[in-house]
């Protein structure tokens, strides 16, 4: 018997909808990194990207557990002497929102070209709307 291996252009590609409304940031980011994996998929291939496009709405509305939300802190360094720069969650979601669903679902991708080819399949709004009904995607539940 011999395995399935997908091949690049083999690989169709669907597009889902998130509703990030009271949903827990971890919860949702592993979900989300799944799919655009692929590995909820039985063609999932480790060195082909055989995962689907996410949309991700209401990222301003997305909740933390536990005492995160007075303790989580995102760290950044320019690798100038002074350039480390410590954000908190709070504020994080006044400015970002979005970018605060982005660094978690990238932080459990993989670390490469394959994983960076993946990260760009994944599009994050602040709001309900979204600018991809042309593709006609399909709502996911959690």
């Amino acid at each position: 018997m011999k395995s399935f291996l997908a091949k690049k252009g083999q690989v169709e590609q669907k597009w889902w909808v998130v509703d990030a409304e009271n949903a827990v940031l971890g919860r949702l980011a592993v979900k989300v990194a799944m799919t655009l994996m692929g590995k909820n998929k039985p063609i999932y291939t480790p060195h082909v990207d055989t995962g689907d496009f996410v949309i991700v709405i209401n990222a301003d509305k997305i909740r933390l557990s536990g005492n995160k939300t007075q303790s989580k802190t995102y760290q950044t360094y320019s690798m100038y002497p002074g350039g480390q720069k410590i954000i908190p969650y709070a504020r994080m979601m006044e400015r970002h929102p979005e970018r605060v669903v982005q660094l978690a679902v990238r932080r459990m991708m993989p670390k490469s070209g394959l994983g960076d080819d993946m990260f760009k399949k994944l599009k994050v709004y602040k709001g309900p709307s979204h600018r991809h009904a042309a593709q006609k995607p399909e709502k996911m539940e959690l």
